[in-house]
C-alpha cells in the first residue's frame, strides 16, 4: 500500500485521533457546563412579574413573617402564592392609588388571578413536598437565599438533582431549630456564638421537640428553659419514690451545647429523626 499511503500518513492518522478525542472531551465539557449555566438553570434570573414585588421591602423593611402570604407553608407540599385579597388587607388602606398596583386592584375588582410567573419552578417529575422540609429544620433560606435583601425575587440554586442530591446525602449541614427556620440571618454556632439545645418531649412534628437558645441556660435569668413535666400523680393518689414530679412542678432541661454546624447538625438529625443518606437518595423519595 506504499504505493497510494505515503509514509508520513501514519503521523497524519494519529494525530486525526488525537484531535478528535480532544473535540469529543471539548465538546462533553462544553454541554456540562451549558446545563449548569443560568441560560438553562435560570439561576440568578428575575422574570419580569405583573407587580415588581420587593421582598426587601415587606419583609425587611416592613418586618412581615414568610407565613403572611405563604399560609400554607408549614403544611402543604407547596408554599402557596398569595391571593390577591392578602394584598389588599394592607394597599385598600396605603399606596390606594400607585400606577404599579393597577394589576392588583384590577384582580381584586374582576375576582381574576394575578398572572405570577413561578420562579422556584421544578420539572414535573419532580415531588417536593415543602412542609416536611419546614417542618424537619430546614429554613427558607437554604434554599431560597437571603429573601429578604432581594429587591426583585430571584432563583439564587441551581435546582439541579446533584443540589437536592449534596444535601439528601448530609442533610444535617443545613438543619437548624425550629425557632430559626424564618430567620433568614442564621449562620449557625460556632465557638464564638454556640447554642444551646434540649429536648422537650412535647407533641407535634419532631423539629417542635427540640428547644434551643443561644443564651447561656446555666447562666440563669429568664432564658432559662424551664420544663414542665405531664403525667403528675393525680390528687388524691399516693405518691411512690419511682413516680415523676408532680403537676406543675418545674425542673431544669438539660441542655447540650454546640460550637459548630457539624455538631448541631448531628445532634438535630437524631431528634428530628431524619431519615439515612441512603434512604434520602433513593430514586422513589423525588420521582413516583
Amino acid at each position: 500500500m506504499a504505493q497510494v499511503f505515503d509514509r508520513s500518513s501514519n503521523a497524519l492518522a494519529r494525530f486525526s485521533l488525537v484531535l478528535t478525542g480532544l473535540i469529543v472531551i471539548a465538546l462533553g465539557v462544553a454541554l456540562d457546563q451549558l446545563q449548569r449555566s443560568p441560560w438553562v438553570t435560570r439561576q440568578g434570573q428575575r422574570p419580569d412579574q405583573p407587580v415588581p414585588f420587593s421582598h426587601k421591602h415587606h419583609v425587611e423593611g416592613l418586618g412581615l413573617q414568610c407565613q403572611y402570604c405563604h399560609v400554607q407553608v408549614e403544611k402543604a407540599a407547596y408554599a402557596g402564592i398569595p391571593p390577591t385579597k392578602t394584598c389588599i388587607n394592607c394597599h385598600a388602606q396605603i399606596w390606594t392609588n400607585a400606577a404599579l398596583l393597577e394589576p392588583v386592584r384590577q384582580s381584586w375588582a374582576t375576582g381574576a388571578s394575578i398572572q405570577w410567573i413561578r420562579v422556584h419552578d421544578l420539572p414535573d417529575y419532580v415531588y417536593f413536598n415543602h412542609d416536611i422540609h419546614v417542618n424537619k429544620g430546614i429554613g427558607c433560606a437554604s434554599c431560597h437565599g437571603r429573601v429578604d435583601e432581594m429587591p426583585l425575587m430571584y432563583q439564587q440554586s441551581t435546582l439541579q438533582m446533584e443540589w437536592c442530591l449534596n444535601c439528601h446525602r448530609n442533610p444535617g449541614k443545613n438543619l437548624r431549630p425550629v425557632s430559626e427556620i424564618y430567620n433568614m440571618a442564621w449562620a449557625g454556632p460556632s465557638s464564638d456564638k454556640p447554642v444551646w439545645c434540649t429536648s422537650t418531649v412535647k407533641g407535634g412534628a419532631t423539629a417542635q421537640n427540640v428547644n434551643c437558645t443561644t443564651t447561656n441556660p446555666t447562666a440563669g435569668g429568664p432564658e432559662v428553659a424551664m420544663l414542665q413535666m405531664e403525667g403528675a400523680t393525680p390528687a388524691g393518689t399516693a405518691k411512690t419514690a419511682s413516680d415523676g414530679p408532680a403537676m406543675g412542678v418545674m425542673v431544669p432541661a438539660s441542655y447540650e451545647k454546640f460550637s459548630s454546624q457539624e455538631d448541631l447538625g448531628k445532634y438535630l438529625t437524631a431528634q428530628y429523626h431524619i431519615r439515612t443518606p441512603n434512604e434520602l437518595s433513593s430514586c422513589e423519595t423525588c420521582h413516583r
